[in-house]
């Protein structure tokens, strides 16, 4: 894993302590990317239109079978807001198209199905009654947003050596998206690149938790119950390491490394870009950004929709060296 940055924790408490707050840090969500004027590698091929491609879904415990066009514009209502700009719902678009062929390609990992419904093992997908549901009376607008998004990139996906991509993507970076080889794995294409999101645009951009000096030391003992928390409390804070992204990549507490991933998932944290402050009596997290960072940041899509960069635009800064493929007209 690579490691950027060292600060101890000492210095980091003194820093929250004389209230230099996350926020601040992040206010502005970062310099903003240059704009790739279409840098992104082109590729006309045939391709089958979305209309007639034909997938099996698996939603809960029943299969059925819809139109891939459909399937997207479900899925994009699912993953992105339907207010956010057209540009940003087009790259959308494509990410979730490029995911849907990865899995075809790859072979499906249910039975019966090509792709499941379920954002925690594919994508997320709404069907048409609980978008009614969702959007009340805005429902009209959003879906014709939605399905013009769709249809504007239709069979458009993004391409690596020849297979299509992993088109990874997250809800909002802390100004920097993180590398996959710090996270999974080395992808070529998935890099940490800036991004733009603006701290004011993102709901709950910074978020914070605290935890009592016992139910801190029980959560990370369950864990790793070599950790000594014998000495101070204030004193349990070791070393930090940050990623190339900016987030954590490993704290040392109670003289134990832990991952930044396993203290997100030990403490339910929005991302792994948290510092940590001793507090009167306990512990307390800033954490800014919310998912696994790598790939194209959502909220950082919109923002560069907003500045006036086309979803090729925005696809070539998340997926450098990827390559679109595009439908002969």
């Amino acid at each position: 894993m690579r490691m950027k940055r060292t600060l101890s924790a000492a210095l980091l408490l003194s820093l929250l302590i004389v209230g230099a707050p996350l926020a601040a840090v992040y206010s502005d969500g970062g310099d903003a990317p240059k704009k790739e004027k279409d840098n992104i590698k082109i590729e006309n091929a045939e391709t089958q239109s979305d209309a007639e491609l034909s997938i099996r879904l698996l939603a809960g415990e029943e299969v059925r079978e819809l139109s891939a066009d459909e399937y997207l514009v479900g899925v994009v209502a699912a993953e992105m807001p339907a207010s956010f700009e057209e540009e940003a719902l087009k790259a959308q678009a494509v990410a979730a198209r490029t995911y849907l062929r990865r899995y075809i390609e790859e072979g499906s990992r249910h039975e019966g199905a090509d792709i499941c419904a379920d954002a925690n093992c594919c994508q997320a997908y709404l069907p048409q009654d609980r978008l009614r549901e969702n959007w009340g009376d805005k429902y009209d607008a959003y879906i014709k947003k939605i399905r013009k998004a769709v249809s504007a990139t239709d069979g458009e996906y993004l391409e690596y050596d020849g297979k299509a991509a992993l088109a990874a993507f997250h809800s909002s970076s802390a100004g920097q998206t993180e590398s996959s080889a710090d996270v999974w794995g080395e992808v070529p294409y998935l890099v940490s690149v800036s991004s733009p999101e603006k701290a004011e645009a993102v709901p709950n951009f910074v978020s914070t938790l605290t935890q009592s000096e016992l139910d801190f030391r029980d959560t990370l003992l369950h864990l790793k119950p070599e950790a000594d928390f014998t000495g101070p409390a204030d004193t349990w804070i070791g070393e930090t390491q940050y990623t190339e992204g900016g987030r954590v990549g490993s704290i040392v507490i109670g003289g134990v490394s832990f991952t930044g991933a396993e203290i997100r998932q030990l403490f339910s944290l929005r991302s792994t870009a948290f510092e940590i402050a001793k507090t009167e009596g306990g512990f307390s997290f800033t954490v800014t950004g919310y998912g696994h960072g790598v790939g194209m940041s959502q909220y950082g899509a919109n923002t560069m929709a907003k500045e006036g960069s086309t979803y090729r635009e925005i696809l070539a800064h998340y997926y450098p060296g990827t390559t679109l493929i595009s439908p002969k007209k």
